[in-house]
């Protein structure tokens, strides 16, 4: 995410090429948010993984079990502090061996999807925010008002279902 105005914890991310703020996001099974933290686009990403993490000790969640995440998680200090500090498993979700192009992860499109719900945010489109904390509290702004659209739908919406699994 291109960060337009300055402020604290900006980087570069030489794999996407950009300069800015990295958005981590730990969403339940439907997209909804449970954890966010942003960084510098130059953190690494299991790097920063403790700090979401640690958000969802704070929250009641007896059923949690297993936490997905993609490759770039796939980091034995992170495995390290989740056996230490989780009471889950983290599983990480590979691409098929020999697939080129884009793939259709399994689970995985869940987070892709809440990011593109939160594209829709204008507030979110482009980072203008000078902290982390308030890129945070944004994101989080942007989940609620969601949330409470889907809860009470205005009157010129339709009523929001989520698809069968298929």
């Amino acid at each position: 995410m291109d960060t337009s105005s300055g402020g604290e914890a900006i980087g570069r991310d030489n794999a996407k090429k950009v300069n800015g703020r990295k958005r981590h996001l730990i969403v339940d099974s439907l997209g909804l948010l449970l954890a966010v933290v942003v960084t510098a686009a130059d953190v690494d990403d299991a790097a920063a993984a403790p700090q979401a993490l640690e958000q969802l000790a704070e929250q009641p969640l007896g059923k949690l079990r297993k936490v997905y995440a993609d490759n770039k998680y796939h980091n034995h200090a992170l495995y390290g502090w989740v056996a230490e500090n989780g009471a889950y498993e983290l599983e990480i979700v590979r691409r098929p061996k020999g697939s080129q192009g884009w793939v259709r992860l399994p689970i995985r499109w869940t987070v892709e999807r809440t990011f593109a719900w939160l594209t829709k945010c204008r507030r979110l489109s482009v980072d203008r925010e000078k902290s982390t904390r308030s890129a945070e509290a944004m994101i989080r702004l942007a989940m609620i008002h969601l949330m409470l659209n889907r809860l009470s739908p205005k009157e010129d919406q339709h009523e929001f279902h989520y698809r069968k699994a298929g």
